[in-house]
Parts: C-alpha cells; sequence; structure tokens
C-alpha cells in the first residue's frame, strides 16, 4: 500500500504507518482496525463524489465522526463539525453561513438539513476499489467554545492542527489514547489526531456515555495516555472504576488546572507525569506543562520559539503557526502583530504565572473584580474537596456577592470542611472575595465541551 509521498492527508498517515496492522479506534459500541480505513469506507458508494464538497458532520456516534474524518480530509473543500448539542435554529444559520451542499450523518434529516444531499454514515468498514488519494488541503471549521460570547466559526487547516504534535520515535512503544473529550472540538479533535499520526490507537469517549462505562472502557484497552478536562478528572476521580487505569500519561486542558486537582492526580497515579495543556480554538495548542505545578514558569514569555507568548494588561496573548487561519466569513483571529488575545488572565508571582480567570467571567463586588477560578483553586486545595464552582449572587448594596457550591469526598463533615474552607479563604484570598455562603452539593454540572457549567446563582 502507497501514496504519492508529495499528498498529505488523514489516510495518507494511514498509509504511511508503521504499526498500521495492530491500529485500531474503540468507540462506545464498535471499534474499527486502522488498516482498513486505511483503503476502506464507512460512507459507502457516495465517498468518491465527495471531492470539492462542504460537508457537515453531524453525527451521533463520536466513532463515526472519527471515521468520517479520515476519509474526508484532503478531498472534501471544507469540512463543518457540528458539536452535538447545536439545536436545529442554530443549524439552519450555519448552514447557510458555511455554504454546505451535503450531510455526512448516522442521524435522520432534520427541517435544517432537508436541502442537503445526505452521506450515510455505517459499519462495518467496507472495501474500496481505489481510495481516493488527497486533492487539497481541506478547510476545517469547528466551534468556540462560547466560554466569552456566542460560538464563532473558525477556520484551521490540518497543519495548523497538527503543529504541535511530534513524531513518535520508532522505538516508542504504540500509546493507546483516551480522552473524555468530545472529538468534535478542539481539545477532543487534537487527541484524535494525536493518535492517528502518532503511530497510535485511541478509546473514543461519547458525551452521553457514563464516566465510569468510559473509564471501563479505557482500562479494558489498556490505554495509557489519558486526557481531559480538569472538571473531566474530578468526577472520574470519584468513580471506582478510575482504580482500574494503568496509565504512562495524563494531561489535563480546556480549564484552568489549579493545584488541588494537579495533587489529586498525582496520588491516584503515583510516579506517572501529570501534564496540563494551555490551548484554545482561535490560538491553537500553546504550551505544555509537566512538572506537577499549577501555572507555568515566567521565562515561557518573551522566549523565541514555535509559540511566542506575551502578557499584555493581564492577558495571555500566543502568536504561532497553529494558530486559526480566521473566522469564517472574514475576520482574523491574530491581531496585526499576529497575537492572539485569547481573553484569559493570568498573574505573576514569583517565578511562575498562574491564571486567575476569564477576562469577561469576573463578579463585580462593589466595584471589586473576583474571578471565580481563583477562589475555587483554594477551596479545592482542602483535601476533602472534590470540586466547587464560585459565582456571583445578587445584593442590593454592594451589587453582588461571593457564593460557592462544593462536593464533598465520602464520608467528609460539611461542619468541619465548612470552617476549614472558609479560615483558608480568609488567609489567602481578600476579603470581598472570601465566600459568604457554601452550599454543600452531591455534584456540579459540566458542559458538552466537559467544563464547569458557570450560571448567576
Amino acid at each position: 500500500m502507497s501514496a504519492p509521498p508529495e499528498l498529505v492527508s488523514l489516510r495518507d498517515t494511514l498509509w504511511r504507518s508503521r504499526r498500521l496492522a495492530s491500529r485500531r479506534l474503540w468507540g462506545a459500541q464498535a471499534s474499527v482496525a486502522l488498516a482498513d480505513m486505511a483503503s476502506g469506507t464507512a460512507l459507502g458508494d457516495a465517498a468518491p463524489a465527495l471531492a470539492d464538497r462542504s460537508v457537515l458532520l453531524r453525527v451521533a456516534d463520536p466513532l463515526h465522526a472519527a471515521l468520517a474524518l479520515i476519509e474526508l480530509d484532503g478531498v472534501a473543500r471544507r469540512i463543518v463539525l457540528c458539536p452535538p448539542d447545536l439545536s436545529d435554529g442554530a443549524l439552519a444559520g450555519v448552514i447557510e453561513t458555511t455554504a454546505i451542499d451535503t450531510m455526512a450523518s448516522d442521524l435522520a434529516p432534520s427541517p435544517a438539513t432537508a436541502g442537503l444531499d445526505l452521506v450515510r454514515i455505517a459499519l462495518p468498514v467496507r472495501p474500496l476499489a481505489a481510495a481516493p488519494h488527497a486533492m487539497r488541503a481541506t478547510e476545517w471549521v469547528m466551534f468556540t467554545s462560547g466560554t466569552s460570547g456566542p460560538p464563532k466559526l473558525v477556520v484551521h487547516t490540518l497543519a495548523g492542527l497538527t503543529g504541535a504534535i511530534k513524531p513518535a520515535a520508532a522505538d516508542a512503544e504504540p500509546p493507546v489514547w483516551a480522552t473524555f473529550y468530545d472529538i468534535r472540538r478542539y481539545g477532543g479533535l487534537q487527541m484524535l489526531l494525536r493518535a492517528l499520526t502518532g503511530e497510535g490507537s485511541m478509546v473514543v469517549g461519547s458525551p452521553a456515555e457514563p464516566v465510569a462505562a468510559f473509564l471501563a472502557r479505557a482500562a479494558a484497552h489498556g490505554a495509557t495516555h489519558i486526557t481531559g478536562t480538569p472538571s473531566h478528572w474530578r468526577r472520574a476521580l470519584m468513580t471506582p472504576e478510575a482504580a482500574a487505569l494503568a496509565p504512562r500519561y495524563v494531561r489535563l486542558s480546556g480549564e484552568i488546572a489549579d493545584q488541588g486537582v494537579l495533587d489529586a492526580l498525582q496520588a491516584r497515579f503515583p510516579g506517572v507525569p501529570v501534564g496540563h495543556a494551555y490551548a484554545s480554538t482561535e490560538a491553537g495548542v500553546g504550551f505544555e506543562v509537566n512538572d506537577g505545578l499549577a501555572g507555568f514558569p515566567a521565562d515561557f514569555v518573551g522566549r523565541s520559539g514555535e509559540v511566542e507568548i506575551e502578557v499584555a494588561d493581564g492577558a495571555l496573548r500566543l502568536r504561532s503557526a497553529r494558530a486559526a487561519a480566521g473566522y469564517l466569513g472574514g475576520g482574523a483571529v491574530a491581531d496585526a502583530a499576529g497575537f492572539v488575545d485569547t481573553g484569559d488572565m493570568v498573574e505573576r508571582r514569583g517565578d511562575r504565572y498562574h491564571f486567575v480567570g476569564r477576562r469577561g467571567g469576573v463578579i463585580n463586588v462593589g466595584g471589586l473584580k473576583a474571578h471565580p477560578e481563583e477562589i475555587e483553586a483554594v477551596i479545592n486545595r482542602h483535601p476533602d474537596v472534590s470540586a466547587s464552582r464560585a459565582c456571583g449572587r445578587r445584593n442590593p448594596i454592594t451589587g453582588a456577592i461571593v457564593v460557592a457550591e462544593v462536593v464533598l469526598k465520602p464520608g467528609a463533615g460539611e461542619a468541619r470542611v465548612r470552617a476549614e474552607i472558609l479560615q483558608s479563604c480568609r488567609a489567602e484570598l481578600a476579603p470581598f472575595k472570601v465566600p459568604t455562603m457554601l452550599k454543600f452539593v452531591p455534584a456540579l454540572a459540566i458542559t458538552a465541551g466537559g467544563k464547569l457549567e458557570r450560571a448567576v446563582a
């Protein structure tokens, strides 16, 4: 099996794999050998006709999404990755904006998609008489998380998306990636691309799959590299099935990795490297920290390299070839100097920068600004706390006060923990940042992207 050396796509990377015969993608309901995908199809007879098409990828099963991406990259003009929680009303606007003419799906057409050509994604994978070679640089269009406002459509290239991925060493043990992320979003897509281009296999997670079931699958398939947001990991650490995992590497991204969750992971997986990465849909992958400490070394800022980092007015800014090409329909993600303003606020403490929150996510207490994340970082360091969420509650005098919801580990006494949390907050935070009320709750909601759901109490 061979491919023209000048053409590079996801299918090409499989053709060139040294270990193709042993590699697989495991979904919640089925699995697929990557050797079959190198010269086969899950899109049936319609696959050869997808050249130059603008394709909406709308699926129920994330494994089907992975298979379609392998086939469409380098063939379709544009792929639009539809998140599972996108409403029909919003979908109609996306179809018009992105000039979509085809939908690859395992779902029935909806009123919003009724006018599109439909290509069914289905298993088992069928052989192709002649697998199409890469013909173009496909545009990858995905949604921002919406953390700082309505989601936007961002355009990437495969080269930019894989810019942070280093080639696997010839003698390295093949990794088995497992990710809580949805692969239709930037964080999950990064993990899928690491598996596909890095001689690895992957346990594909599903947003609808219970945490315990996903952890059991990851353990059963021998996952060696496991990734998720801090919120994903806090849930996982409360689940007995996590004890069966034996990873070689644990990774966090998507939210601030505070010291509490880093310490908890290092305690659960002794001797295993625990890294946290910074990335955003617009800026791409920025950097990775593997020293077990929250924040990042101050000398990351201002040094030359593949990614340049600066801090302006307290905000983190990144410049690299990994950034998105722009917003769909026009508009640059970077300024005239090439820097992307991430909107994430940082504060230097000694020789380290620490994330304190989003620019637009502050709680205004009588004109003083408190970031929920910095309050949560203090609460989460308590050994009996699994997770917390700080937010603002309206107050007629100060405009807002800080309140917090806390998830305790089993057996912890509420009265004692409440007193100890408040003592730590008073010692480490300015008085206006100390929660005026602590409420103990059984769980905290997370978004479809795996982030803590933020709402005003």
